[in-house]
């Protein structure tokens, strides 16, 4: 356990990930019901990344996701009545009922976007720290993107330009080992996606994803680097989605699409990044098991009422549909 880090942050860290995860279960369950429509890409398993590297920023420093960005929103403090009505696609939604689940967008809390195309949030995010210095707010911009992101020439065009520039932009890589069913070693050379950065003149560390704890630190150090104007950092964080590329699938029932072998998805389940931090802050008193119940039925509460909330709102008006969207 860290001695630095206040027992309000290491709550805090506990709260978040577990609302990611049994928000994210609740979606799942709810795809299985047919009563959410969208396809939704489920962050089961990543939660930590979100959540540690998310509790380092400031409200008004951005962040760009991807097509698995649930836990993006809610870490960086969405409100989730407004995400469970966007899933179900409804106008109350954070996007107006038009994006989806891979569309999400909370501008009021620095997420500026999720575009689902692989690779996409990295440029914009540093277009976005490009922007922050030149008009002087000390804003720092941050891009989640999967290992597969880094197979695209975007990847090293931005790193080199936010290098160039020394621009105010943190890269983490949510390294979980596939691009869709392709293992990682099936698609790359050198597996070691934080020794890119060799390359570009910029730090590249590679961490454990699944230790909420050491994302903070890492994430901290990047983010006053950035500030203080010394340039990108890229980060990989090792991790593993306990849940199918898309959708509800868990590996269990026998009519998945999923390749992975069922003793490598055991073996990071038995790493729970929600359940290693829930077991050490009961082991050291910053926890209690009431305090633990009170948390639980605090977020079940919460999520059951994003849920009603969304089934009672409406779908968007059909003359609705045109406005807020843009062709090229």
């Amino acid at each position: 356990m860290a001695n630095d880090i206040s027992k309000e942050i290491l709550v805090k860290m506990y709260e978040t990930m577990l609302l990611i995860r049994r928000f994210e279960e609740r979606v799942g369950e709810l795809v299985l019901k047919g009563e959410i429509k969208t396809p939704c890409h489920l962050y089961v398993g990543e939660e930590a990344i979100a959540t540690g590297a998310c509790l380092t920023l400031k409200n008004e420093d951005y962040i760009f996701g991807n097509h698995r960005s649930h836990g993006h929103y809610i870490a960086k403090g969405g409100d989730i009545k407004k995400l469970m009505a966007e899933i179900f696609c409804k106008e109350t939604g954070c996007s107006k009922g038009k994006g989806g689940s891979m569309h999400v967008v909370a501008p009021e809390s620095g997420l500026l976007g999720t575009p689902p195309i692989v690779a996409a949030s990295i440029p914009i995010a540093v277009g976005a720290a490009l922007s922050s210095t030149i008009k002087g707010t000390n804003q720092i911009s941050v891009s989640f993107f999967g290992d597969g992101a880094t197979n695209e020439g975007v990847f090293y065009e931005s790193l080199n330009f936010a290098s160039l520039k020394k621009l105010p932009v943190v890269f983490i890589c949510e390294n979980n080992f596939y691009s869709t069913h392709m293992p990682i070693n099936k698609i790359l050379a050198d597996t070691n996606i934080s020794k890119k950065a060799e390359g570009f003149n910029m730090p590249g560390i590679q961490i454990d994803g699944n230790n909420v704890i050491e994302v903070f630190q890492a994430v901290q150090e990047a983010t006053e680097r950035a500030r203080e104007g010394n340039g990108p950092t890229l980060l990989e964080c090792l991790t593993y989605r306990w849940r199918g590329h898309v959708g509800p699938d868990d590996n269990i029932q026998g009519t998945h699409t999923d390749i992975r072998p069922r003793e490598e998805l055991d073996s990071w389940k038995e790493r729970c990044p929600v359940k290693g931090l829930e077991k050490n802050l009961l082991e050291q008193g910053v926890l209690s098991e009431s305090a633990k119940r009170q948390i639980i039925e605090k977020i079940e509460k919460e999520i059951e009422e994003a849920v009603e909330f969304a089934r009672k709102s409406s779908c968007p008006k059909e003359e609705e549909l045109l406005k807020d969207v843009f062709k090229i």
